[in-house]
C-alpha cells in the first residue's frame, strides 16, 4: 500500500521558470513581429526602390482582410481588435488572427468534437412530461432547453438535491466526505491541479480507491504542465493505478496557449453524486495558502438524477479521441430516487462550434428577470451583446448588481473590468468591490427562482474560448442560500461610485485605454 509519504515522493514536481512564456502566444506574437521589421529592414537595404511596391501590395492585402472580418461571423467588438491589429501590424496580426480562430489541429478537433457530440446527443432521456409542465412553459426554461440542446446533451431534471457551498473550504470537507464513499467510480476534471494540502488529502484518498478496486480518472488541462505539475506527472499518477489524462498538452511555438482550454470542473461519483462550481483543486482555493487576500469561492453538489449529465460531460472529454465508447454502465440512473424540489440543468459550452451557450444563458437570465439579477464574477470583460443586456436589464428597473475582486489576481483584467465601470453605473447597475481580497466565484441569482452556478465567467475566455460548464437552478432550496451568500458577501464590498472611478489609480486609467482595443485576446 502506498503511503502519503510514498506518494508525494513519487509526486515530486519540477519548477517550470520562463516556460510559461515560451509557450505562450504572446512570445509567438512577439516572433512574427520581428520578423516582419526584419523583413522590411532587409527589403529596404536590398530593393531599396521596391519599397513603393511592396507598401502598395500590403495596403491591397490589409484591405482584403478588412472586408474578410466584415463578412465572417465574429462579435463586433473583436472585429474592431482585429482590423486595429491587422492595419498596424499586417504579417503577424494575420497569422495570430489565423492562429486563433483555427489553429494547428483545431480542425480536426473541431470535426471530432462534433462526431461526439452527434453520437451523444440522445444518449440521456429527456422528459418531455417536465418541460410540459406549467412552470417550465411559463418561466421559458422549455425554450432555454430547446436551445441548449442543439449544441449537445442537457436534459432537465428533477429528483435532484442540491447543496451550495459559499466557501471552497465547505467544498472541500464534503468532497472528502464523499470521495471515501465511493464504490464504483471517481470522474476528476479540473483546470488546475496542484500539489500542496488540498490534493495531497484528495490523492491519498484516490490511491486508496484504486486499491480498493474503483475506477479512478483524473483529466487536468495542459496549461498545468507549465505552471503547477511536471510534463510526465499523468505517468506518475498512473504508477499509483490512477488513469490520468492532460487535456490539449501545450507544445513549444503551436499552442494557442489560452485558447481552447479545459476550463471545467467537474468530480462525480458513482453516478450518484457530482460537483460543480468555481474551485479547482489548489491551496489557495482553501485559503490554506494566501496569495490575493482572502479567497472568494463558490459551488454546488448534486445528489440524483442529474449526476447523470456532468457523468455524460467527463466521459465525452475523456474518450475525445475514441472511436468505440463504452459507457452506459456510467450513465446508468441510481436506483434510489432522490426527492427534492425544483429542477436542475447541468450545461457545457464548447468554443469550436458556433454557440456561444454560456453567454446565452447570462443573456436569457438578464432579460427574463423581473426584479433583481445578482452576479459574482472574477473577471469583467464584456462584449458588446452582453454589456447591452446588462445595461437594459438595469434600465428597466432591475436591481442588477455586480461583485468583483477588491485584490485582482490579473492587474491588466482587472483595468479592463474598469472600464467598463462608468457605462454601467450610467445604467443603474450598481458594482462592488470584494474588500477583503479575491473574489473566484462565478454565480449568477435572479428573482430568487433561478441561479446558475459553474465555471463560466464574465469574459471573453469563458464565453468564447474555453471548454466550459455550469449548473442551471430553477426553484431549487439551495437558492436561498446562494442570494443569502450573495447579501453576506455584499456586506463586505466597497461600491463603485462616479467619485471613486474618478479617484481611481491612475496605473489602471492609462493600462484599461491602452488594452481595451484588444480585450478579446485577454
Amino acid at each position: 500500500m502506498n503511503s502519503d509519504k510514498d506518494i508525494t515522493r513519487l509526486l515530486k514536481k519540477r519548477k517550470k521558470g520562463l516556460l510559461g512564456f515560451v509557450f505562450s502566444r504572446l512570445c509567438f506574437f512577439i516572433l512574427l513581429l520581428t520578423f516582419q521589421i526584419l523583413l522590411f529592414a532587409a527589403l529596404y537595404g536590398l530593393m531599396a526602390d521596391t519599397i513603393p511596391y511592396f507598401l502598395t501590395l500590403q495596403t491591397i492585402f490589409s484591405v482584403v482582410m478588412v472586408f474578410y472580418l466584415f463578412r465572417c461571423s465574429m462579435d463586433s467588438t473583436s472585429k474592431l481588435t482585429w482590423l486595429t491589429l491587422i492595419t498596424l501590424f499586417p504579417i503577424p496580426g494575420t497569422f495570430l488572427l489565423w492562429f486563433t480562430r483555427k489553429g494547428l489541429g483545431h480542425v480536426a478537433t473541431k470535426t471530432i468534437i462534433a462526431r461526439i457530440i452527434d453520437e451523444t446527443k440522445n444518449k440521456l432521456t429527456q422528459d418531455e412530461e417536465i418541460l410540459s409542465e406549467p412552470d417550465i412553459i411559463s418561466s421559458g426554461i422549455n425554450d432555454l432547453n430547446f436551445y441548449l440542446n442543439r449544441t449537445g446533451c442537457f436534459p432537465l431534471y428533477r429528483n435532484t438535491q442540491t447543496t451550495f457551498f459559499p466557501q471552497g473550504e465547505d467544498k472541500f470537507e464534503a468532497m472528502l466526505t464523499e470521495l471515501e464513499k465511493a464504490e464504483k467510480f471517481i470522474f476528476l476534471e479540473y483546470f488546475i491541479i496542484e500539489e500542496g494540502y488540498m490534493w495531497g488529502r484528495i490523492l491519498s484518498i484516490l490511491s486508496r480507491k484504486v486499491q480498493q478496486g474503483v475506477d479512478v480518472r483524473v483529466m487536468y488541462d495542459g496549461m498545468c504542465e507549465i505552471s503547477n505539475l511536471s510534463f510526465d506527472y499523468n505517468k506518475r499518477l498512473e504508477k499509483l493505478g490512477i488513469k490520468c489524462k492532460t487535456f490539449s498538452p501545450i507544445m513549444p511555438f503551436i499552442s494557442t496557449h489560452y485558447n481552447y482550454r479545459d476550463h471545467r470542473k467537474i468530480l462525480v461519483i458513482d453516478g450518484k453524486v457530482a460537483f460543480n462550481g468555481g474551485v479547482n483543486l489548489a491551496d489557495e482555493y482553501i485559503n490554506k495558502k494566501e496569495r490575493f487576500g482572502h479567497w472568494k469561492d463558490t459551488a454546488v453538489m448534486l445528489r440524483g438524477d442529474a449526476v447523470q449529465s456532468f457523468t455524460l460531460m467527463f466521459l465525452q472529454m475523456w474518450d475525445i479521441a475514441v472511436r468505440h465508447k463504452e459507457w452506459d454502465e456510467f450513465l446508468a440512473i441510481p436506483d434510489e430516487k432522490i426527492q427534492a424540489s425544483g429542477y436542475v440543468m447541468p450545461y457545457a459550452d464548447c468554443p469550436l462550434d458556433n454557440d456561444k451557450v454560456g453567454k446565452a444563458v447570462y443573456m436569457d437570465i438578464l432579460n427574463r428577470a423581473r426584479d433583481y439579477v445578482h452576479i459574482m464574477t472574477p473577471y469583467l470583460i464584456l462584449d458588446g451583446e452582453l454589456e447591452t443586456a446588462i445595461k437594459f436589464a438595469a434600465e428597466r428597473g432591475i436591481d442588477v448588481k455586480i461583485i468583483l475582486p477588491g485584490i485582482p489576481d490579473k492587474k491588466t483584467a482587472f483595468a479592463l473590468a474598469k472600464t467598463h465601470y462608468k457605462s454601467l453605473l450610467k445604467s443603474g447597475v450598481k458594482v462592488y468591490e470584494y474588500t477583503p481580497g479575491f473574489v473566484h466565484a462565478k454565480v449568477c441569482v435572479c428573482d430568487d427562482e433561478r441561479a446558475v452556478i459553474g465555471t463560466i465567467n464574465f469574459d471573453y475566455r469563458s464565453l468564447y474560448h474555453h471548454y466550459e460548464c455550469a449548473t442551471y437552478l430553477f426553484k431549487t432550496d439551495c437558492i436561498a442560500d446562494i442570494e443569502n451568500d450573495f447579501s453576506a458577501t455584499l456586506a463586505k464590498c466597497r461600491q463603485v461610485t462616479p467619485e471613486t472611478i474618478r479617484k481611481e489609480k491612475l496605473y489602471y486609467k492609462i493600462v484599461g485605454s491602452i488594452i481595451k482595443i484588444v480585450a478579446p485576446l485577454m
